[in-house]
């Protein structure tokens, strides 16, 4: 397989933005499907939403991953796309990350009328986090209200994307006809029962003058990628159509540029120029660079080379268990892998046995006997963890891991039935281990398994597969939500802890200040070592360090984690023979448990960036709700199609249910998404309750 024909790429999006139909559109154009199913409407439901939940809910929950081949003209050999579509729900939004942290490229697909939306913003910061170059594709564009140029001014203005039209459309809502490619100026239309056949007209007369216009914008954009392009056009000579493909390529590969490209997915147009821009633009793993750390020799980088025949490198991304086993989703960056043969986890040291391996379809698989550098792959029979790095020999080298944020929302969860127990365990420690967002653990006061996840429907989901795929009824407790406290005043420690009655004696004396760390810190907790002259022997530090972070699970106000602190070390004393490392930890906890409540901590709360669409007739009391639930309405706009979107910030805590609420406001005609914004101070009134009714629960665990 030559690498520099192969592509692998993510299609990733704002839930309903149309990225499955995309797929499914796809794989029916490069003949890997003969027949085009809906997300909705019956049928067998989309090919890469596999899961009965999925055809049920019509949204897609795990991501699905394919492989495609796609001839983009006769002269050329065929494309090898090794294709993910990834969720839009935020609650799913490590199925998006696992998923660009392999990849090498991304069409980042945009609703003709919802334009830039919450998740859209998450999907960026993720495509930015992992460097990813990538192609924006504006869908729907036989929606009422649709308006492409709208959406590209959305994307500079709110993504700061750098956006580039390269087609600009012919119509718009039910006048949508296709669009004009503005490389070659040509008219492309859809012919044909599933729109398979691509025209090629000249530029209607009408659309002329504009399609001129925006081409010298998109040659203007290019030109500050090319000095070539810059000396034709200062000099008012045609630009070569093989300059504008060079440069638009190295812009994109540079994340200079973000291509724009638009259609109508379900009504089967402007799929086919997008594959060809995909092609045309996007990385081959051959432009890519892939370091990983060197164990030898720890502070160099490894660059990894996507060549056969050097030592195998892949990473594990994605763990799936079904009946069969573990399936293990692996990306090869450098080397070849072969049926049988063993390799090392980088992290365990353990050799682990490939004893098959898969190219996926969606839920198909077919099997090979090996996979070379730039494949996407399963891999059946090895046991690990998602993010684990694979190599030739151990201890050789490791991958940077992928980003897992913490989960925002808990709730308690029984079997009613006591003699399913271990059937529930054994869903929960499957499911922890294939979702690294998912959390599961035991409450140390009610006794009670608490998980923990990103959202409502992430945990919804959770539950909603035990009943089904392990046939156990669970009760589940009220959804609670994870608070932090943290301090807001500096104060001073002086803390000794002598112990001398019995047996040998503990001595440890430690002197400093806690704070709050400043608010644009992303760590969590900073300790700092400022002893001089060896007031404390130096074997003894890492001890109080150890002391001090044991303490922050549970926080002074109502047992919630602390974040956000700052502890200096500056002074102390010991003893000869009765310091101790456990002497010194002892000291830590019980300082932490005097000063940190004299910091005057405060709860902080998760608030939750809610986008609302209704028609424009609901505003008022949508927006009245909103405020209700101590919510602010960060904006308001106003649409073509007599809708409205009401962007607000409300607290997760007063979020529970809201969809059902919202829809009996609005008559069923409601709809919102949301996405953790910040952790917020908590108003005075609402932390007393929260203590209260922590108290309660301790008091009623301790009964």
């Amino acid at each position: 397989m030559d690498l520099t024909n192969v592509r692998n790429i993510g299609i990733s999006a704002h839930i309903d933005s149309g990225k499955t139909t995309l797929s499914e559109r796809i794989l029916f154009y490069s003949g890997r499907i003969h027949k085009i199913e809906e997300v909705r409407g019956g049928g067998d439901g989309a090919t890469m939403d596999h899961m009965e939940l999925e055809k049920e809910r019509g949204i897609t929950i795990t991501s699905a991953a394919t492989t495609v081949t796609w001839e983009r003209s006769t002269d050329q050999a065929p494309f090898t796309v090794n294709l993910i579509d990834t969720p839009g729900h935020v609650d799913f939004t490590v199925e998006v990350e696992r998923s660009l942290r392999v990849l090498d490229g991304a069409v980042l697909v945009l609703c003709s009328v919802g334009g830039v939306q919450a998740q859209s913003l998450t999907v960026d910061r993720q495509m930015r986090r992992y460097e990813i170059p990538r192609l924006a594709f504006i869908n729907k564009m036989d929606r009422t209200g649709a308006d492409a140029y709208s959406v590209v001014e959305q994307m500079d203005n709110r993504l700061n994307a750098n956006p580039v039209m390269m087609q600009i459309p012919m119509g718009a809502g039910e006048t949508y006809e296709g669009c004009i490619d503005l490389i070659r100026m040509f008219a492309l239309y859809n012919d044909g029962e599933h729109g398979e056949v691509v025209r090629e007209e000249e530029c209607p007369a009408d659309y002329l003058e504009k399609a001129k216009e925006k081409r010298v914008e998109m040659l203007d954009a290019l030109s500050m990628y090319s000095d070539e392009m810059m000396e034709l056009l200062l000099e008012e000579k045609e630009v070569p159509l093989d300059l504008i493909y060079k440069t638009t390529r190295d812009a994109v590969l540079a994340r200079g540029i973000t291509p724009v490209y638009m259609g109508t997915a379900f009504k089967n147009k402007g799929v086919q120029p997008l594959l060809d821009a995909v092609t045309q633009f996007l990385p081959s793993p051959y432009d890519r660079e892939m370091k990983a750390l060197n164990w030898e020799n720890p502070d160099e980088s490894m660059i990894l080379e996507p060549v056969k025949d050097k030592p195998f490198v892949g990473m594990a991304f994605k763990i799936v268990e079904d009946e069969y086993g573990q399936l293990t989703y692996t990306r090869i960056y450098q080397g070849t892998i072969k049926k049988g043969e063993t390799y090392f986890n980088q992290r365990t040291g353990k050799k682990d046995r490939f004893s098959r391996i898969l190219r996926m379809h969606s839920d198909k698989r077919e099997e090979i006997d090996s996979a070379s550098a730039g494949d996407i792959v399963a891999i059946m029979g090895i046991d690990c963890a998602s993010g684990e790095t694979y190599a030739s020999t151990s201890k050789f080298c490791s991958l940077e891991n992928m980003f897992v944020p913490d989960p925002v929302i808990k709730m308690a969860v029984m079997p009613k039935e006591r003699s399913n127990a271990d059937k529930l365990g054994k869903a929960l420690a499957r499911f922890r281990k294939e979702d690294p967002t998912f959390k599961v653990y035991t409450d140390e006061e009610t006794a009670e398994t608490i998980i923990a996840g990103m959202g409502e429907l992430h945990l919804e989901v959770y539950i909603e597969r035990i009943r089904r795929e392990y046939k156990v009824e669970v009760e589940v407790g009220a959804p609670k939500v994870s608070y932090r406290e943290m301090a807001t005043q500096k104060v001073e420690f002086d803390y000794k802890h002598k112990k001398q009655s019995g047996g040998s004696g503990q001595f440890a004396h430690i002197v400093g200040f806690i704070e709050p760390l400043p608010e644009e810190e992303e760590e969590d907790f900073i300790f700092e070592d400022s002893i001089v002259s060896g007031r404390i022997p130096k074997q003894f530090i890492p001890a109080v360090h150890k002391g001090f972070r044991a303490c922050l699970d549970k926080g002074t106000v109502a047992k919630y984690p602390v974040v956000s602190l700052h502890v200096k070390l500056e002074d102390g004393s010991y003893h000869d023979v009765d310091s101790s490392e456990m002497a010194f930890q002892i000291a830590a906890r019980g300082c932490f448990a005097e000063n940190f409540p004299k910091t005057k901590p405060v709860l902080l709360e998760p608030i939750m960036n809610i986008e609302i669409e209704c028609p424009e007739k609901f505003q008022g009391d949508v927006v009245g709700d909103v405020t209700r639930r101590r919510g602010m309405i960060v904006s308001t706009e106003m649409r073509e199609d007599g809708s409205c979107e009401i962007v607000s910030e409300i607290p997760l805590a007063e979020t529970f249910g809201y969809e059902t609420d919202l829809r009996s406001l609005t008559q069923g005609q409601g709809s919102s998404t949301m996405e953790l914004a910040k952790y917020s101070k908590v108003p005075s009134s609402v932390q007393t309750e929260i203590v209260a009714e922590r108290n309660k629960e301790a008091l009623a665990a301790a009964k």
